[in-house]
C-alpha cells in the first residue's frame, strides 16, 4: 500500500463522470493561500482581498471544488431553507400557494420546508416555532392562531411573513385575497338569478377567511334587504360539505354559498345522492376555483382565486426580507367569478 505523498491533505477525488474534483485544501495550495481563505471566498465572506478571491475561484472551477451545502449552512449560520406552515396539505388552494411559493424561492436558491398543522389551532404555533429552529425564516399561509396569540408569536419566528392574513401596525409582511370581495359579488350573482332566500355554509371560526367572508355578507344583506341570509355552520372540507345536505333542505333555501369549493363539492354530491337536481332545485357556489371544480357535474361557480401568483407575492415579501431591503406594501388580490353549471335561476314559487 502506497502513502500519502501530500503530507496527509485529503486527496483529490473524481465524480461519477470521472472529472477530477479537488477538496478544499488542494484549491489552497492551488491557489497558494491558506484553506481558511478558500473558505472564506467560497461561502461569500466579506475581508478577502479581491486580487486573492480571484485566484481562489480560478483554482476552485479549475478542480470542480463545490462547498458542500451542510458546511456552509455552518459557516454562514444559514440553511438556504424557509418552512412554510399550512392549515391542511390535503386542500388544493394550499397545494397551489406551495407551487408559487417553492418555484419563486427555488429561482432565488432556496428550498422550502412544509408543514401542516392539520387545523390543530392548539399545535399551530409550537409548529411554527418548530420549524423556525430548523429554517431562515417562516411563511405562515391562513394561520387559525388567535389574533392576540398571532401578534405574540410572529416577533419569535422573525423572519416571517403572512398569507391571508394581516396584524395592522405590527410590520409584518402579508399578501391576501379579498375574500369579502369575492363572497359578495357571488351572492350578488345568486341574487340576479332571483334567488331570494340563500344560505352560506360557513367554515371553522378560527379560520380568518371565514370571518371576512361573513363581514362581506354582512354588507350584503344591508344593501340588499330583500334577500333572506342563513348561516349553517359547516366546516372547510369535503365531509364538512355532505353532512351539511339534511341542513340545507331543512332551511328551505333556494341556493346555496360554501366557504370553499371543497364544501361545495361535498354538498353537491350529498344533494344529489338525494335526489335533488342541481342547479334546478338548489344552485350550489364554491369559492376558490380548485383543479377539479370546472369538472364536476354540474361544473362548479365559484371565485377564483390566484393561489400560485399569491405564494409568489409571499416569497417576493420574503426575499426583500431576507436581503435587509423593504418588503413592499401589503397586497390584496382580488378574485374573479367563474360562472358555471352548479348555478341557475330560482325555481318558480
Amino acid at each position: 500500500m502506497t502513502g500519502s505523498t501530500d503530507g496527509g491533505a485529503a486527496p483529490a477525488v473524481r465524480s461519477p463522470r470521472g472529472e477530477r474534483r479537488g477538496g478544499i485544501l488542494e484549491v489552497a495550495r492551488l491557489a497558494g493561500v491558506s484553506a481558511s481563505t478558500v473558505s472564506r471566498v467560497v461561502n461569500g465572506r466579506t475581508g478577502v482581498d479581491p486580487v486573492l478571491a480571484e485566484r481562489v475561484r480560478d483554482a476552485a472551477a479549475e478542480l470542480g471544488y463545490r462547498a458542500s451545502p451542510l458546511a456552509r449552512s455552518l459557516v454562514l449560520g444559514r440553511t438556504q431553507t424557509v418552512a412554510v406552515v399550512v392549515p391542511d396539505l390535503a386542500n388544493p388552494s394550499f397545494q397551489g400557494m406551495l407551487h408559487g411559493i417553492t418555484r419563486a424561492a427555488a429561482h432565488d436558491g432556496y428550498r422550502v420546508l412544509v408543514a401542516d398543522s392539520a387545523e390543530d389551532v392548539d399545535d399551530e404555533a409550537s409548529i411554527a416555532r418548530e420549524t423556525r429552529m430548523r429554517c431562515d425564516a417562516v411563511i405562515l399561509c391562513a394561520p387559525r392562531t388567535p389574533t392576540e396569540t398571532l401578534a405574540e408569536l410572529t416577533p419569535t419566528l422573525e423572519p416571517v411573513v403572512l398569507v391571508n392574513r394581516t396584524l395592522p401596525g405590527s410590520g409584518v409582511p402579508s399578501v391576501a385575497i379579498d375574500y369579502a370581495d369575492g363572497i359578495e359579488r357571488l351572492a350578488a350573482h345568486l341574487a340576479g338569478l332571483g334567488h331570494r332566500r340563500i344560505a352560506y355554509l360557513a367554515g371553522t371560526r378560527a379560520s380568518a377567511s371565514d370571518a371576512v367572508r361573513r363581514d362581506g355578507l354582512a354588507r350584503f344583506a344591508l344593501a340588499h334587504p330583500e334577500i333572506s341570509l342563513v348561516t349553517i355552520e359547516a366546516g372547510v372540507g369535503l365531509a364538512d360539505g355532505e353532512q351539511a345536505a339534511d341542513e340545507v333542505l331543512a332551511a328551505d333555501v333556494s341556493a346555496v354559498l360554501a366557504f370553499n369549493d371543497l364544501v361545495a363539492v361535498g354538498l353537491l354530491r350529498a344533494l344529489t345522492e338525494r335526489g335533488v337536481d342541481v342547479p334546478r332545485d338548489i344552485s350550489i357556489t364554491g369559492f376558490d376555483d380548485i383543479p377539479f371544480a370546472a369538472y364536476t357535474t354540474p361544473a362548479l361557480t365559484t371565485a377564483e382565486v390566484p393561489v400560485e401568483a399569491l405564494g409568489a407575492l409571499a416569497w417576493q415579501r420574503m426575499a426583500a426580507v431576507l436581503g435587509g431591503t423593504p418588503p413592499g406594501v401589503d397586497e390584496v388580490l382580488v378574485p374573479e367569478l367563474r360562472l358555471r353549471g352548479s348555478t341557475g335561476p330560482a325555481p318558480a314559487e
